[in-house]
Order: structure tokens, then sequence, then C-alpha cells
């Protein structure tokens, strides 16, 4: 199949690429690298042989995607090309939806134009925002408590509403994140913030690293085992196989939408985090208890069975291999770029 991913040097993007052309999948990358860098690219052919095609535009520049599908004429899209701190979102809320519902909206237009019916879609567990229990499954209700986990839903809805428009064909796979970690086992690719990490692993890795004196661990109060707030970790590699298994699924089913969790249905404390990967670096990895920060749960962790059943994925490796891996990883990407 020939498969259009946009946003697709970033960090769960990178990792869908290289398992898509594993799988045998031919690959078109579109990228502004607003979020993710160049040499990603040639990080992706070391990894897979294989070389890779790629399209420097932004999704909501119509005349740059229609020439950029044209060329290609994808069977499919992978969809990943967005804005995504969830801090910034709240500083900068028109430039999120812009981006991640103005280019979704374009995107769909212009797939429509070159009759392009299938698309993966990455939303996120924000989408939920307090859930009301866990695990949470996907008929749990929704109310994001952010400008970026409004925008996901919002995608959501605008996906749903193409496909169940009068003489539609397409057919769509949302994809429901919970919290992505990890690297690819190589050491080639990862996750690779710019500034400060608005996520917890890289800020981490950099602290073991010596880059940041101590970790913040916001929130000691919350009904958890330590006090500290609890999330589902799922390794990079395992959410880029679930694109994959969602492809085939599309293609292989009767389903004309699909809405997915995908995590691994088990919820770990910041503390065995920051214990797990202490235990990879082989000594302790400083952090100092503060406060909650505004907004924060204390809990979410998925109910990943729809996923299990229906695409036949499950996430496969363990809170170690995650820790080994996004270690590797942050040891790697502090030498020169080659």
């Amino acid at each position: 199949m020939k498969v259009m991913v946009t946003g697709g040097a970033g960090f769960v993007g990178s990792h869908t690429v290289v398992e898509l052309i594993a799988a045998g999948h031919y690959v078109q990358v579109v990228e502004n690298f607003c979020n993710s860098e160049r040499w990603i690219v040639e990080r992706i052919e070391r990894i897979t042989g294989v070389p890779l095609a790629l399209d420097e535009l932004d999704i909501r520049d119509r005349d740059a995607l229609r020439a950029s599908m044209e060329r290609f004429r994808p069977d499919a899209v992978i969809h990943f090309a967005a804005l995504k701190s969830v801090s910034e979102s709240t500083q900068l809320p028109a430039s999120y939806y812009d981006v991640n519902v103005g280019g979704t909206a374009t995107l769909l237009d212009v797939m429509q134009e070159f009759d392009c019916n299938r698309i993966v879609f990455s939303s996120s567990a924000t989408v939920y925002g307090q859930p009301e229990a866990c695990p949470v499954a996907e008929s749990a209700a929704v109310g994001p408590a952010t400008p970026y986990g409004r925008t996901k839903l919002v995608g959501e809805w605008l996906i749903r509403d193409c496909v169940a428009a009068p003489g539609a064909s397409l057919g769509a796979a949302i994809l429901r994140y919970f919290n992505p970690v990890g690297a690819h086992p190589s050491g080639l690719i990862g996750e690779l913030p710019r500034g400060v990490p608005n996520n917890l692993a890289p800020y981490i890795t950099q602290t073991a690293a010596g880059q940041r004196d101590y970790i913040r661990v916001f929130g000691d109060d919350y009904a958890t085992p330590d006090g500290t707030g609890v999330r589902d970790y799922v390794h990079v590699v395992d959410l880029a196989k679930a694109h994959v298994a969602a492809l085939d699924a599309l293609a292989s089913s009767d389903q004309r939408e699909l809405t997915l969790n995908l995590g691994t249905g088990r919820g770990y404390s910041v503390l065995e985090l920051i214990e797990t990967f202490s235990s990879v670096v082989g000594r302790p990895i400083p952090y100092e208890r503060q406060g909650r920060r505004a907004g924060d749960i204390g809990e979410c962790w998925a109910d990943p069975s729809r996923a299990n059943a229906v695409l036949g994925w499950r996430a496969e490796k363990t809170l170690l291999e995650i820790c080994e891996d996004a270690w590797r990883w942050q040891q790697a990407s502090a030498l020169p770029h080659d």
C-alpha cells in the first residue's frame, strides 16, 4: 500500500514509518520540521535501508499538499502533523486550532479530491479529561481540559462527519494514545524535545545525563500508592505497530470507523518510573516533590481490550525495556549528529 505519513519525522511518526516499511508498505513523509529535525529522515533510512520519499510542506498549504498527493497518489494517510504541547496550547490556543483542526480539515478535503479513502488519525487520551474511573474505555465520557485536548476531539468529530457524509467512502481509525515513551532499540531515533521537555520521560533522562539538576515531581498527595500521579506508559514501537495494524484493519474489514485506546492497561506512578530509570542508569536520579500543577489528574490508564480484539494488537514491551531504550537514545542523542 502507498501510505502518506504527515509529521513522519516526529516522535511517533518516525517510528511508524520504520514499521510501515518493515511491513512492506511504500511511504511518503510530509513534514515541515516545526517539531522535528531533518537528520531524523536519514536515521530512518539507516534503520530501514530504504531511501525515504519526503515532501517538505505545511499541511495547511493546500496547493503544496495537492501537488504532493498528485505525485504520490497514496492509498491511505496516517496523520500525525500537529502542535502537541499541552501547556503551550493554553498560551496559544488559536495557533493550536489553526494547525490541528485547520490542517486536518485541509488534509481531508484534499484526500477526497484525490480519492484517498483511508485515514489513521493520531488522537490522544487527553480527550477524556479527568476520567471518572480507571481503566478508561472508549465509551468513557469525553471532556478535555486543555486547548490541545479539545483540538484532538474536534479533529475526531471532523473525521467522523467526513466518514458519515452522504456518498462518502472514507474509512478512519482514530487512535487515542495514552503516554508514548521509549525509543527505537537502535538508539537512532527517539523523543527529541526542544527546550524544557513537556513530558516526564525525557526530563528524567536529561536529569540522569546531568543536563538538569533534578526532576520536579508535581503532586505527592494523590490517592495513589505513593501519592504521585499514575499514568499508562506505552512504548513508542508498540504504538507504531498499532498504526500498521489499524491500516490493515481498514483495508480488510467492512468497518468504516474505529476508535481505539492504545495503552498497556497498567498504570505506573511517577516514582516507579524514576526508580526503574535509576536501575537502568545504575545510580539514583535526584528528584524533588512539589505541589500539584493546575489541571493535573491523579491517575489515568487505558482499557486496551478493544484494540486487542479488533486489531489483534497489544503492547508487548515492559517498563524496563521502555527505560533501557529511552536511556540508550538519550546517550546517543547527546553525540554530534551525522
